[in-house]
């Protein structure tokens, strides 16, 4: 971090106290230097130095909404600094103001041409927007300044995953094991692709990255996740279902997941939704929409390959509008979802609808339907089809002991902690079947029950069902899905998508009574178990 002069001389005891500051900075005692800095702001509240060192103690501890404040005003003084245009960038960013934060870093990266951090902060945003093509050529940029960047390196393999280059995305991953023989990073993202078969000499070499002292539990994991499936790929099961266990109690300890407060929240909205809402003021609102509900690694993905493949529809990916439209309205009425439902007007339930359509119009632009895939939809079905009465809602499942064990062989976002404890795994996967059997029967017709197993076995009957269901003419080019050129966000998906169907994907038969718990817990739920 590097700070600039201020414009106007401080007073001895303001200079003094930033002089305190740097030096506080410089030894890493970031609070030190945060209470300091604030001294000095009381001296002098437009200080650019302060403000800018105060911006970035800011976005260090996660407060984006301090840094971008003291960012913008700092902006006004130093306007052709790149590096605080990059800081302004990922603050926005965070802050879901994309436009502004890509508008901040692209103005970077023509200020500083020549500097890798900004052009890997311009890719690894334009990533996650999906706009993979582009984050491509800036990540390459940043990588051909700085080619020893492993996070350029690691972004940009990432990036290619999601368009199907997955050749290139595995010659990116093992050219940041070449450079960082233990990086988790990259042994991960190798083992996330699902495609990479490893060897005997990869299951040393992880065992040595995982023996290495000091390793934060964050690099644990990733390295336990990529040495269980190491391990699989040597037909090690046993070993590599421990392994798996290892991983995941060390995961289980830093996520946050209430289970029995899970249960009562799918009872509260069984008990809500059991009442109708009003009558829709426009039944036609929303026919654009295509949710696709599931728990992980059920298929979903695959599914929305399938829709996108179709020339009226866009894959949006997970995109996160629905439950942040049902945030704002259970923030605006100060109660939680779903107890503010039964007062929900036919009014305010068209407002929502038009809320989301309007936030999600950039999936429009090119296509006129699109399909939103989120691993929360499954709560609220009930909501979406009151705000939005002529949208499609896919409920897609798969057989409920691969999927726990699919779930519980993935290292996911800190967001789904109920992947870490078979037990936990399986008391979610009986919820959503108890809730989503609820949406098919209450609203038939709107609701379809689509299975994956069905969909691998009978592609064609399943895939023109499920376009007509949707109101879509048949375009054969659904079934030929893995033919079809588009970003895909879900990297263990992204190899798999661009591949014919396999009927081979089942594995829990290879675990033997290491899943006989699973199983039994799953009966003792309601669902059927082989």
């Amino acid at each position: 971090m590097t700070f600039q002069t201020a414009r106007r001389p401080l007073s001895p005891m303001a200079a003094r106290l930033l002089a305190r500051a740097r030096e506080e900075w410089k030894r890493r005692q970031f609070d030190a230097a945060e209470q300091t800095i604030t001294s000095v702001l009381a001296l002098a509240p437009d200080d650019p130095d302060a403000l800018r060192m105060l911006g970035v103690a800011a976005q260090r501890r996660g407060d984006q909404a301090t840094a971008a404040d003291c960012f913008e005003r700092v902006l006004a003084t130093w306007p052709q600094d790149a590096d605080l245009r990059v800081g302004l960038g990922i603050a926005l960013y965070e802050r879901g103001r994309i436009d502004d934060a890509l508008a901040h870093m692209r103005r970077a990266c023509e200020l500083a041409p020549a500097s890798a951090s900004g052009w890997f902060n311009l890719g690894e945003a334009l990533w996650r927007q999906t706009h993979a093509q582009e984050a491509v050529v800036a990540l390459q940029r940043a990588i051909a300044i700085e080619p020893a960047h492993i996070p350029a390196r690691l972004s940009l393999a990432r990036a290619q995953a999601t368009l199907g280059q997955v050749d290139a995305a595995v010659a990116g991953y093992r050219e940041v094991l070449r450079l960082d023989v233990g990086n988790a990073e990259g042994w991960f993202g190798l083992a996330n692709l699902n495609t990479v078969r490893f060897d005997a000499d990869d299951v040393t070499r992880l065992r040595a990255a995982l023996a290495r002292p000091g390793l934060p539990p964050r690099d644990q994991e990733l390295l336990g996740f990529a040495l269980a499936k190491a391990l699989e790929d040597q037909g090690d099961y046993a070993q590599a279902f421990d392994t798996f266990a290892l991983a995941n109690a060390s995961r289980r300890k830093r996520v946050r997941w209430d289970a029995a407060g899970e249960r009562r929240r799918v009872d509260a909205i069984l008990r809500v939704f059991a009442d109708a809402t009003p009558l829709p003021l426009d039944p036609s609102l929303g026919s654009e929409a295509i949710f696709i509900v599931s728990i992980p690694r059920s298929g979903s993905t695959l599914v929305e390959q399938i829709l996108a493949s179709h020339p009226q529809v866009e894959g949006a990916n997970e995109i996160k509008d629905l439950p942040q439209v049902i945030d704002a309205e259970t923030r605006r009425r100060a109660s939680a979802f779903p107890l503010w439902v039964p007062g929900a007007t036919a009014q305010d339930w068209q407002r929502l609808g038009q809320e989301y359509l309007a936030r999600t119009a950039r999936w429009r632009a090119t296509r006129p339907r699109f399909t939103d895939k989120s691993l929360v939809t499954w709560y609220l079905v009930g909501a979406a089809l009151a705000m939005l009465p002529a949208a499609r809602v896919v409920v897609v499942r798969r057989d409920p002991v691969e999927t726990c064990l699919a779930c519980y062989r993935q290292l996911f976002t800190e967001q789904t902690g109920f992947t870490c404890d078979l037990d936990e795994m399986a008391d979610y996967c009986i919820d959503f079947m108890r809730l989503t059997r609820f949406w098919l029967q209450r609203h038939p017709g709107r609701v379809l029950d689509l299975s994956y197993e069905s969909l691998v076995a009978e592609p064609e009957p399943v895939i023109r069902g499920l376009l007509d269901f949707c109101d879509l003419p048949f375009d054969p080019a659904c079934l030929a899905f893995h033919k079809t050129s588009r970003t895909v966000l879900s990297t263990p998906s992204a190899a798999q998508v661009r591949q014919p169907l396999r009927r081979d994907t089942a594995r829990s038969a290879r675990y033997g009574d290491k899943l006989d718990r699973l199983r039994q817990r799953l009966r003792d739920g309601g669902l059927a178990v082989e």
